[in-house]
């Protein structure tokens, strides 16, 4: 339905973001690979993917036509609907996710949120063939530069919330992470946090 919206980012969370164009606002639900990319623009291309279901229509946007197009061999597995194609983007970048894929690593796999081993061992068996390509494309993330530790933590601890995590466990993983990476980014520490959740 639409390929990609371009336009001003009027609201930014680690899990949706707004772009008006044209007078309208576009409502995204995103990964935390999308909200590193943008997370300091001011303007964005988003490129989008639109889910309609039957209680819902969705749309999902990505800051890079390789990142859709991973989601999309994701939700092409059968069992692997958008908001686990979206968990598994969050937790790992794309050459992270090739090389789960190509291992074979389910275990690993299976640590991203909601996902179970047989799904795990699903996505490995029918995206072994296609992810030699995957993330090859995408480049590395640059590293934000770094924010007050208790600015990191609240942040962090708001993304994990609104991703469905209880605060007693987000609270412990993110004060471990901190006390281990004290310079990390705010999206390194969520990434980090959805692993060990």
């Amino acid at each position: 339905m639409y390929d990609y919206i371009t336009g001003a980012i009027t609201e930014l969370t680690p899990t949706y973001v707004v772009v008006e164009a044209g007078g309208i606002g576009y409502y995204m639900t995103i990964s935390l690979q999308t909200y590193a990319e943008i997370e300091n623009a001011e303007q964005a291309r988003i490129y989008t993917h639109f889910a309609v279901r039957e209680d819902a229509q969705v749309l999902y946007g990505f800051a890079t036509k390789e990142e859709r197009e991973i989601f999309r061999l994701l939700i092409s597995v059968s069992g692997v609907g958008g908001n686990t194609a979206r968990m598994i983007l969050s937790t790992y970048s794309p050459s992270e996710l090739a090389g789960i894929i190509t291992t074979e690593n389910a275990v690993l796999l299976k640590n991203v949120k909601g996902l179970g081993l047989k799904t795990a061992q699903k996505i490995i068996v029918e995206l072994k063939d296609k992810a030699a390509g995957l993330g090859t494309a995408v480049q590395p993330e640059t590293r934000q530069s770094s924010v007050e530790t208790s600015e990191t933590y609240s942040e962090a601890i708001a993304a994990l919330g609104m991703l469905g995590f209880g605060k007693a466990p987000s609270d412990k993983a993110v004060k471990a992470i901190l006390h281990e990476h004290p310079d990390a980014s705010v999206e390194d520490v969520i990434r980090m946090a959805l692993k060990r959740l």
